[in-house]
């Protein structure tokens, strides 16, 4: 395993894991509507797939919610 940072907390991956299944391994709610930025970087949603997480690597899910009160 490898140690990153997720939004802001350490957290550990598989090595060479890629962000789409980063999402999955840390059981991210609605994945669909989650932004990714990686080191600095918000990543195109179609990168996500071939987009590898490193070592020492800071990523923050962002998500963006619409609309007012209910």
């Amino acid at each position: 395993d490898m140690r990153i940072t997720v939004n802001g907390k350490p957290a550990q991956a598989t090595d060479n894991i890629t962000v789409t299944q980063l999402l999955t391994e840390l059981k991210v709610d609605t994945p669909e509507y989650v932004s990714v930025e990686l080191n600095g970087e918000i990543l195109d949603r179609q990168d996500f797939g071939t987009t590898v997480v490193s070592e020492g690597d800071v990523v923050e899910f962002l998500y963006y919610m619409g609309g007012g009160a209910r």
